[in-house]
């Protein structure tokens, strides 16, 4: 699966080759049942993995002790770095202290920092001592107002202790929701009115004489992490990672990816690590490849994107992982600063989204920058994952990438397409797959189907229904379709891709509203950055007053009569919209910490604005059309 395929040829409608990389193309055997259900299945079985991360670790530290494992900004500017020796000898010393603790799966360890070698250094830790771990969004400390969410998944996790970096920002976080009896560790700071352990003292742990044995009692069905989910009740899930799932899905990514064997990845991210992208993904591929990883403390908004670019003028990437949006906002730069476009271009493999679509603008510009810099269209890749898989499960390949366009489950992964009311459920079997959601039996029964196979909850679409070895593309979420009054199916994930493209770049998202409604409406979400661009004179964080600001309604109108006149039918038009004036709440579930949009439950929270779309003399904040 590693050759190099021939992938440097133009592409239609394209005027520049791809840069030629080494990629595992996905290809599987195909079984089509009378019911209409589909099974595919990868020709290339999967190779072996090791049998826990750390193997991976220790690895490295004997072949290059001394190379940059991960590094951060200090307060002077510079980079803190942590070499993969540094990385073991801290981890041994950690696991020690865990170990003495008598920490185990019903009393793990809960980290609520953001990304930070401190946050690394306590995860590889626990990671050796066979402990599990939990990384919590710093947004259920930080930017939640009731705690619903900490308070609910600390009584879930029952955690034995909990790390913050800064104990001064964490402070009134952990004093409501830490009891007395569960140890607090930091790594600067103190929380008024409780005695906390410093992360140097853990560091300076002397090793435990039984901690070769404990990590060496570490097999594939260990649990290595819980990562959190909302799903559709907003309440958090823990999903279980093993070891197993973990090791297995990185296989997967190397051998798909397979450029990374080409050279030691470097990376510069700011993913939260809470997330399975940024967590499991991208910190995984870094050891298991041997690479290094800069942590970009920049954020894809006013304010933010300054501190990515400033870390990209220092640092080439060979490969570039992001969201939609944070291409989207480092465009701007990448057009503007000649100097950064050389630095950031200079050896880059490919890049790589998640979360949602990339719009066809920021694509094609970012390919005309590629270009005008290399002469290469730099391959830009995406696929489908899930938390409950680890994440990597389906990939498209350089030639077949677009956005909307998942590919074909690579090698380790069965996909099964199940009919569902006029669309292909897809579902997921590997060695990658999680065993359920920690303390949770009822919602693990209800995520496999009898097989065993993982209900992902998403549709697919072949590209072309003759030959399904041409991949899928994303076909939404299964339950956020609905039924209008006629009984007509809205199939709200492509409506909704297409009302964000149409109405670029003033919409950052959309919720379809309907359920048993004549028409179909929108509750609109609008994008500052996009709105500013109309009306550089709003302020950056006032969604009041760009929802309200003539010039962008009046640029929506535009762009919402040009939407509809692409309307197909009753499920496709839209002739009502309103542009929220209020943030998302995540206490209410409404978004989650990196943005995605709960549809559900900003349907649920938000009964008067549904109220004003559909009354029958609607009040000035509704655009009808």
């Amino acid at each position: 699966m590693s050759a190099k395929p021939d992938i440097s040829v133009p592409t239609a409608g394209s005027g520049a080759p791809l840069r030629p990389i080494s990629f595992g193309d996905p290809a599987v055997i195909i079984d089509r049942r009378d019911d209409g259900t589909v099974y595919l299945r990868p020709k290339v079985a999967l190779g072996d993995y090791p049998v826990r991360l750390t193997d991976r670790l220790h690895h490295w530290a004997s072949v290059e002790p001394h190379r940059i494992f991960m590094a951060e900004r200090d307060k002077s500017g510079g980079w803190r770095q942590i070499t993969y020796a540094q990385l073991l000898t801290s981890s041994r010393r950690i696991a020690s202290g865990l170990l003495a603790r008598g920490l185990t799966a019903e009393r793990p360890v809960v980290i609520l920092s953001g990304n930070s070698i401190d946050h690394a250094l306590m995860a590889f830790g626990a990671l050796y001592a066979g402990i599990p771990f939990c990384p919590v969004s710093p947004a259920y400390s930080l930017v939640s107002k009731d705690y619903g969410k900490l308070r609910y998944l600390m009584g879930l996790l029952t955690p034995g202790l909990v790390f913050a970096d800064d104990a001064a920002k964490f402070a009134d976080a952990l004093a409501a929701n830490v009891s007395g009896e569960t140890e607090i560790v930091v790594s600067r700071d103190a929380v008024p009115g409780r005695q906390v352990t410093m992360l140097a003292d853990l560091l300076a742990t002397p090793e435990h004489p039984g901690l070769d044995a404990a990590h060496d009692a570490i097999g594939p069905d260990t649990i290595a992490k819980f990562l959190l989910t909302s799903g559709s009740t907003g309440n958090p899930k823990a999903v279980i990672n093993t070891q197993r799932m973990i090791s297995a899905n990185q296989v997967m990514i190397r051998e798909t990816l397979s450029f990374l064997k080409d050279e030691p990845p470097v990376i510069v991210d700011w993913l939260p690590w809470n997330h399975t992208f940024g967590g499991n993904h991208n910190i995984g591929l870094t050891l298991f490849n041997g690479g290094s990883m800069y942590l970009d403390a920049g954020k894809p908004m006013p304010g933010g994107i300054e501190e990515s670019v400033r870390n990209l003028r220092e640092i080439s990437p060979t490969v570039y992982f992001n969201v939609p949006k944070g291409y989207e906002s480092l465009l701007p730069h990448l057009r503007d600063d000649t100097a950064l476009r050389a630095k950031f271009f200079h050896r880059l493999h490919a890049m790589f989204f998640s979360g949602a679509a990339l719009s066809p603008y920021v694509w094609n510009s970012l390919d005309e920058l590629s270009v005008l810099e290399t002469g290469y269209r730099v391959p830009m890749l995406t696929g489908l994952g899930a938390t409950e898989t680890a994440p990597f499960f389906m990939s498209v390949n350089p030639l077949t990438s677009r956005s909307g366009h998942v590919g074909l489950p690579v090698s380790g992964n069965d996909a099964k397409l199940v009919p569902n009311n006029g669309k292909l459920e897809v579902r997921a079997k590997g060695p990658n797959v999680t065993p359920g959601y920690w303390r949770q039996p009822e919602l693990t029964a209800k995520a496999f189907d009898e097989e065993g196979f993982y209900k992902f909850g998403d549709a697919l679409k072949p590209v072309d229904a003759d030959d399904l070895h041409a991949g899928f593309d994303f076909d939404g979420r299964i339950a956020e379709d609905f039924k209008l009054a006629s009984g007509t199916w809205v199939s709200v994930g492509p409506l909704r891709a297409r009302f964000i493209a149409g109405h670029a770049p003033l919409v950052r998202d959309v919720v379809i509203a309907g359920i048993n409604r004549d028409e179909v409406s929108a509750i609109v979400i609008l994008d500052l950055d996009g709105c500013r661009l109309i009306n550089p004179a709003l302020p950056p964080d006032d969604l009041a007053a760009a929802a309200a600001d003539r010039l962008v309604r009046d640029a929506f109108r535009e762009r919402f009569t040009r939407f509809l006149a692409t309307s197909t039918g009753s499920s496709t038009r839209i002739t009502r919209a309103i542009l929220l004036d209020s943030p998302l709440s995540i206490d209410r579930g409404e978004v989650t910490d990196k943005g995605s949009i709960n549809q559900r439950a900003v349907l649920d929270h938000r009964s008067g604005a549904i109220d004003e779309l559909y009354s029958p003399t609607p009040g000035a904040h509704v655009i009808m059309l």
